[in-house]
C-alpha cells in the first residue's frame, strides 16, 4: 500500500469535521479528510439548517457569531441558499415573559447585538405565521440565520476542495492511527497531526477518551412539512415557552423556575420526552418542525407517534401554515454531553486531539469552535 502525504488529516465528515478542515486549510496546511459514508447522512444533515446564537450562553455568544460570520462568508461565495432572518420566542404565558425580561436585563452582549422584547403588533408585521391571540410579547434577535443543511453540508465539502485544495476520502473508513501514520480500509497517510471529529460513533477511534467524558447520544425526533406556496416566506424562526427550558442561554434566569413548574403539571408529556418546538424553513419552500430528545447510550430505532404528535399539538399552539401536511418525518442521533458542557476538546495522544460532543449545536459552533482549536494547538508553527 502506497503512502500519501498532508500536513493534518480529519477524522469525519459531518459539519464539526468539515469545519476542522476548513480552519486548517485556511491556515495554509495541506488536510485530509476521511469520512467513512460515502456522504454525510448524519446529524448534520438531519437538523433545522439554523444557526442559532440566541440559544447559547454568554460564554459561547461570541463563538456563535463568529461562527455566522463564517456561514455567511461559505454562502456568498458558494451562492448557498440562506436566509439571515433573525427569530422571535414567542411568550403567551406571564412567567415566559419573565424569563425573557430576565435575560435581557442581565445578557448584555444580546442586548448590544440588537436583542429586544416585541408587542404582538409588532410580531404580525413581520410574521404572517404567528397566532397572535393571547401573545403577551416576543423577544426579538437579529442573529439567527437559516441554511438548508441537506444542501449546505455537501457544497461546504466542494468548497474546501475547490477553493481551499482539501483531499476529500469519502467512503474511507479509519480504522489506525499511529502518528505519523493513518490507516484507512483503503490507504495509508502519512500525516503530522490528526483531529478527530466523529460526531455519533465515538465508540470506534479513542473510546477511553469518550467513556471518562460521559459522553451519550440524544436522539430526536422531527418532521418536514411539503413545500409551501412558491415563494412563501416563514420570515423569522419561530419557538415558544418550552424552548427556554432547553437552551443554556436562559439557564442562568431564576425566573425560569417558575416557567418550568408550570410546564412540568401542564405539559407533563412534552417535559417528560424533552420536547421542545422550533420551525425553520429550507430552500424549497418546505418547513421543518421539531423536535425531542432522549437521552442514553442506545436507543430503540423506532419513531414515536405520539411524540411527533405532541411536538405538532404545541407547533399549533403558535403557529399556522398555508400548507401544514407533513412530508417527511424522521429520528437522527448527536452526541452529547452531561452537565451542560458545551464540547469535548481532548488530546488522547500526542499530535491527536478529539472534538465532540456539542449536542444539538454544531450548526452554530462549529466553525468558531474550530479556529479556537488550531489557535490553541499552535499546529505546525
Amino acid at each position: 500500500m502506497s503512502i500519501n502525504h498532508a500536513e493534518v488529516a480529519v477524522v469525519g465528515g459531518g459539519i464539526v469535521g468539515l469545519a476542522h478542515a476548513l480552519a486548517a486549510a485556511q491556515r495554509g496546511h495541506s488536510v485530509v479528510l476521511f469520512e467513512r459514508d460515502e456522504r454525510a447522512v448524519g446529524a448534520s444533515i438531519r437538523n433545522f439548517g439554523l444557526i442559532w446564537p440566541i440559544g447559547q450562553p454568554e460564554s459561547l455568544y461570541e463563538r456563535a457569531l463568529r461562527s455566522r460570520e463564517i456561514w455567511l462568508d461559505i454562502a456568498q461565495r458558494a451562492g448557498l441558499w440562506h436566509r439571515p432572518a433573525g427569530s422571535f420566542h414567542l411568550a403567551y404565558h406571564a412567567d415566559e415573559v419573565a424569563v425573557l425580561e430576565e435575560f435581557l436585563a442581565t445578557t448584555e452582549s444580546a442586548g448590544a447585538q440588537g436583542c429586544r422584547l416585541v408587542t404582538a403588533a409588532e410580531v404580525s408585521r413581520s410574521s404572517q405565521v404567528v397566532k397572535t391571540d393571547g401573545l403577551h410579547a416576543a423577544l426579538w434577535s437579529p442573529t439567527e440565520l437559516n441554511v438548508d443543511p441537506r444542501q449546505a453540508i455537501p457544497m461546504l465539502a466542494d468548497i474546501l476542495t475547490s477553493e481551499f485544495g482539501v483531499t476529500l476520502r469519502f467512503g474511507h473508513a479509519v480504522r489506525s492511527i499511529d502518528l505519523p501514520v493513518v490507516e484507512t480500509d483503503r490507504e495509508s497517510w502519512r500525516v503530522e497531526q490528526v483531529y478527530v471529529c466523529s460526531g455519533n460513533e465515538f465508540q470506534t477511534l479513542y473510546p477511553e477518551t469518550f467513556a471518562a467524558s460521559g459522553i451519550r447520544r440524544c436522539k430526536l425526533q422531527m418532521m418536514r412539512t411539503a413545500a409551501q406556496p412558491r415563494g412563501w416566506q416563514l420570515g423569522p424562526a419561530l419557538c415558544a415557552g418550552l424552548t427556554l427550558l432547553h437552551y443554556g442561554a436562559f439557564r442562568h434566569c431564576r425566573s425560569l423556575a417558575a416557567l418550568r413548574k408550570r410546564i412540568e403539571r401542564e405539559l407533563p408529556f412534552a417535559h417528560d420526552h424533552g420536547i421542545h418546538v422550533l420551525v425553520s424553513q429550507t430552500a424549497d419552500g418546505a418547513v421543518t418542525i421539531g423536535d425531542s430528545h432522549e437521552y442514553g447510550l442506545s436507543h430503540h430505532p423506532f419513531e414515536r407517534e405520539d411524540v411527533n404528535a405532541a411536538i405538532l399539538e404545541y407547533f399549533d399552539t403558535f403557529a399556522v401554515l398555508p400548507r401544514p401536511e407533513i412530508a417527511e418525518r424522521w429520528h437522527g442521533f448527536y452526541p452529547s454531553l452531561p452537565d451542560g458542557r458545551a464540547d469535548l476538546v481532548a488530546e488522547p495522544t500526542p499530535g491527536v486531539t478529539v472534538v465532540n460532543g456539542l449536542g444539538g449545536a454544531g450548526m452554530t459552533l462549529s466553525f468558531g469552535l474550530a479556529e479556537e482549536t488550531l489557535g490553541v494547538q499552535r499546529i505546525l508553527q
